[in-house]
């Protein structure tokens, strides 16, 4: 199996977290809504009615085109896709075909291996969802619900050669997807599905097999394991002798296989002609250039810049840019603290994200803004308060939604300093405990680590631990 490569092209269908549909005024995202309660008579395809263009489904479209380095092309056109399936109430759908609104464009795609693969996009489309059949008890059931959804379907060149290498591009949309704020990206829930086309050739061959279209994949997981399964079955009838037939495969995710659902349509198949109810899409020039500068920096670029910047490693840099918030969150606290950029980074990684995982917020959610997140490490860098009580400190923010140095003061949570008192406190502990003292003294030092947990016990850990440790190895040492 080894003489074979797999050629893999990827068609991607966002959903756009515009309000309201592509065509009308129907909300958009309808998922968990009782079937066929979002609907009106444009959306399910009654005779008479006039679509309108959702004029933020054009922008979103456009902006993930400039995402992409795709060309936003400044006239596009829509077109009808025509097929029958219970779920498509007209008959056909409107689609874009030779003239989209984005072409071209690439991803450089790094992979965990360390090698970067540079995908290329063929182009960026705009359509409307179809709807959802269900078979209950044998009998079908549509629900139009989803029906003139609004979505970019999105196709790439054959630029995979692995579906662990698929995988890792979809981990890479939904991120960047999420970022420009285009999609929510839940493949759960529909809005990023995926169909792959897959075929074999021996390696260092220009000469493809006949390639096969798999469809219904949900999940990343889903996609890695539906194309290994395609090539190995592929590569299995190659040297069997057999030839590769041109079918649509279905993704049983409940068995993790496949199965063959019809021989695969043509261009021909579909009768496309140009949508007569629908003007040409024209964007200005000015428009264009607004939507490029409205890109924000992307999120490998920053990771990169992180880096380059900040002296982070790459795993460190990696969590930080995960979500758009949080990566805000990070540079937000770090001029706020004007300090080194892996003190932040840590407490971010380490403490802030299990708030964030615990209470299911995003960054941008916070109570515990960056400013309080800078002013707690501060405090820890100051002596006012030591890392244990700073750590408790950011619940007591985000629940109280107050000022850290109003909670330290209002609790009396600062750090013991008085060296009187801790004294004294070190000279009965040293009272109280001769057989440690004697072990201290008799080279086991390592004791000074348990005489240090008394004084922070019995100051319910405010004691100054830099202070308290020098006034114990002074009274223990003089014995």
């Amino acid at each position: 199996m080894t003489d074979y490569e797999a050629v893999i092209g990827l068609e991607t269908h966002i959903q756009l977290n515009t309000k309201t549909k592509i065509f009308c005024s129907c909300k958009a995202d309808s998922w968990g809504d009782e079937p066929n309660t979002n609907i009106c008579p444009v959306c399910s395809g009654l005779p008479g009615v006039l679509p309108v263009l959702n004029q933020e489904a054009a922008h979103k479209g456009a902006l993930l085109a400039a995402a992409m380095h795709a060309k936003i092309q400044p006239v596009s056109y829509f077109d009808r896709k025509n097929y029958f399936y219970p779920d498509l109430p007209k008959g056909y759908q409107i689609t874009q075909y030779d003239q989209p609104i984005g072409v071209g464009g690439y991803f450089d795609l790094p992979m965990p291996e360390g090698y970067t693969r540079h995908i290329r996009i063929h182009k960026l489309h705009l359509e409307e969802d179809a709807g959802k059949t269900k078979i209950i008890n044998n009998e079908r059931f549509v629900d139009f619900n989803r029906c003139g959804v609004p979505l970019v379907e999105m196709v790439t060149e054959p630029d995979f050669r692995s579906g662990d290498e698929a995988a890792q591009y979809l981990v890479r949309l939904r991120q960047l997807l999420r970022w420009i704020g285009v999609s929510e990206a839940d493949m759960e829930k529909g809005h990023l599905r995926c169909d792959a086309n897959v075929s074999i050739r021996l390696r260092g061959s220009e000469v493809l097999n006949t390639k096969t279209e798999i469809k219904n994949i949900n999940s990343i997981d889903a996609v890695r394991n539906a194309i290994a399964i395609e090539t190995e079955r592929q590569i299995k009838q190659v040297e069997a002798g057999n030839r590769i037939e041109s079918w649509t495969l279905d993704w049983d995710a409940d068995t993790g296989t496949l199965e063959k659902m019809r021989s695969k349509e043509t261009e021909a198949d579909y009768r496309y002609f140009r949508e007569p109810d629908l003007l040409p899409l024209i964007l200005k020039p000015e428009w264009i250039e607004q939507v490029k500068n409205s890109l924000p920096e992307l999120p490998l670029a920053r990771r990169q810049r992180f880096i380059d910047q900040f002296a982070l490693s790459l795993y460190d840099a990696e969590i930080l840019t995960t979500d758009k918030a949080l990566s805000d969150y990070f540079e937000a606290a770090l001029k706020h603290y004007k300090g080194e950029a892996k003190v932040i980074s840590n407490w971010i990684t380490n403490d802030l994200m299990r708030i964030l995982n615990d209470l299911n917020l995003s960054a941008n959610e916070l109570k515990l803004t960056p400013q309080r997140l800078a002013k707690i490490v501060k405090l820890i860098d100051s002596g006012q308060i030591n890392t244990s009580i700073g750590k408790s400190l950011l619940k007591k923010v985000q629940e109280a939604d107050q000022d850290p140095g109003e909670i330290v003061r209002r609790e009396g949570l600062g750090l013991v300093g008085d060296e009187e008192a801790i004294r004294a406190l070190v000279e009965s502990i040293i009272a109280q405990n001769p057989a440690e003292v004697t072990s201290f003294r008799e080279g086991k030092e390592g004791l000074i680590g348990w005489f240090l947990g008394q004084v922070m016990r019995q100051t319910g850990g405010k004691a100054d631990p830099k202070l308290a440790r020098q006034i114990l190895l002074e009274l223990l040492k003089q014995g």
